[in-house]
């Protein structure tokens, strides 16, 4: 389920129907170096945090993401199994490598900030190396770890001395935003989508945003900013449209919250998937 806030489009900002007591967002100090202030939340506890993926352009680095969980207890294991799952969709598509088929997460022990990762046996193809890297820098930012440990396959891993390093020199500042993807949403047998997400790497403000048909026909509705400004979704008025791989031209304008700008008009291939 995505859950919105009022936007208004182009300039106007934020519409002041949020509550007056909102919740809390707890950054890492990796997530504000990175990514800036993380969006508030309405209720509750969030948790903003980076993921660093290994690069496949420049090899040896890493690419820092923001990521969100209202979870605590389940960080760590939400940043490694999601770090295995990769980041190989929408615009990043062939960005960063990947593990070998098969590679899970066997357990993960957090005794007194010494962390200990048991992978399955497939972690010892090639690539372990750059995310034995990309785990170690993303498991360090969390509060309280001291150190990492790996096996696999039941068997001590020591890390190698690249692996072992610090950021420095290892992570690639993160380019302006990006648009991820084109995404309608629809309940499970339904024929026709709720909504349609245009999906960014990052928080950002949406300072324009219009989507067009194949022959350049605006689609009306209301625009909304979503959960921690990673995404705006349209309410479409006629939501028959919208169906698997259809073509739509987005014209956006963004800027995250360290006054990174971006802006395209370009033509995205719908995904539509269920929830």
């Amino acid at each position: 389920m995505v859950f919105v806030v009022a936007l208004a489009g182009c300039d106007k900002g934020k519409q002041s129907t949020a509550p007056t007591q909102l919740g809390k967002v707890v950054t890492t100090a990796a997530y504000e170096k990175y990514f800036g202030a993380a969006p508030p939340v309405d209720k509750g506890t969030a948790y903003a945090f980076v993921i660093y993926f290994p690069s496949s352009k420049e090899m040896g680095k890493v690419v820092p993401f923001p990521f969100f969980t209202f979870d605590e207890g389940s960080l760590k294991k939400v940043a490694v199994e999601r770090l295995l799952s990769g980041m190989d969709i929408g615009s990043y598509q062939g960005e960063f490598l990947s593990v070998a088929s098969g590679t899970r997460l066997l357990s993960l022990k957090d005794d007194q900030g010494i962390v200990t990762l048991s992978f399955s046996k497939e972690l010892n193809a090639a690539n372990s190396d750059d995310f034995a890297r990309a785990l170690n820098l993303t498991l360090h930012q969390f509060k309280g770890v001291k150190d990492i440990r790996f096996q696999v396959d039941g068997k001590d891993v020591p890390l190698t001395a690249s692996a072992n390093g610090s950021e420095d020199g290892t992570v690639q500042q993160p380019t302006p935003p990006r648009l991820l993807s084109v995404t309608a949403m629809r309940d499970k047998g339904a024929s026709n989508v709720e909504d349609v997400n245009v999906f960014f790497d990052r928080p950002v403000d949406v300072k324009e945003l219009k989507l067009f048909s194949k022959d350049g026909k605006p689609y009306e509705g209301d625009i909304y900013h979503s959960v921690f400004d990673m995404a705006a979704v349209l309410k479409p008025k006629d939501s028959s449209h919208f169906k698997e791989r259809l073509p739509i031209r987005v014209h956006w304008k963004v800027v995250d919250k360290l006054g990174r700008q971006a802006e395209g008009d370009n033509v995205w291939l719908l995904e539509v998937k269920e929830h």
